[in-house]
């Protein structure tokens, strides 16, 4: 019996998750501010880049990316985007690790809060909130900083929690317990708004 070839599976592009500022508008933030956040699926930035650029481009042309190389697998000299090719430049100590800067000649800068892809979702949603706080956030190498010392003091606390497993298991096993709830918050799609 010949063997069917089977074309691949089609690869479903995963949901953009990304935050901009409510009201935003790239240059109307001193340099350096963030105006969002964006939480890639992986640390492959030609696999990343495109859903990002494709939806920025909407509001503005993107024609140059600033990453700093530490927290990505490749770097390309370039990334081909839908409709256009984008110019990728990289700096290792003049730019945040957590950071990547978006150029548009229409709009001017970007700069994103980058959340690296193995964060937790409530993590995620923290940091993304942070980020597009209308009072400003702090640079994004703090805002990740104060997420780890978060989890560090969740961890303590943990920790320190007296244990009283016995009562516990016969509380449970006594049907006394209720349903825990989730410990994470889904966050869905992200949509970015045109602020029209």
């Amino acid at each position: 019996m010949p063997l069917a070839v089977l074309p691949p599976p089609r690869g479903e592009t995963p949901a953009l998750r990304l935050a901009l500022r409510p009201g935003f508008a790239p240059g109307a933030r001193p340099i350096g501010a963030l105006d969002g956040a964006w939480w890639p699926h992986s640390d492959d930035l030609v696999r990343e880049l495109p859903s990002l650029v494709e939806k920025l481009d909407r509001l503005g042309r993107i024609t140059r990316v600033n990453v700093n190389p530490t927290h990505w697998q490749s770097l390309p000299r370039e990334v081909p985007v839908p409709g256009h090719v984008v110019k990728v430049g990289w700096f290792t100590t003049e730019q945040d690790p957590h950071k990547l800067l978006l150029m548009s000649y229409r709009l001017g800068r970007w700069d994103l809060l980058v959340i690296p892809p193995q964060t937790s979702q409530a993590a995620a949603a923290r940091l993304m909130a942070a980020a597009t706080d209308q009072a400003g956030a702090p640079s994004a190498s703090e805002l990740i900083a104060a997420e780890h010392n978060r989890h560090a003091d969740d961890a303590d606390l943990l920790a320190a929690a007296p244990s009283d497993s016995g009562l516990e298991s016969a509380w449970e096993s006594e049907g006394g317990a209720a349903a825990s709830a989730p410990t994470t918050m889904p966050i869905g799609r992200m949509h970015v708004s045109s602020g029209r």
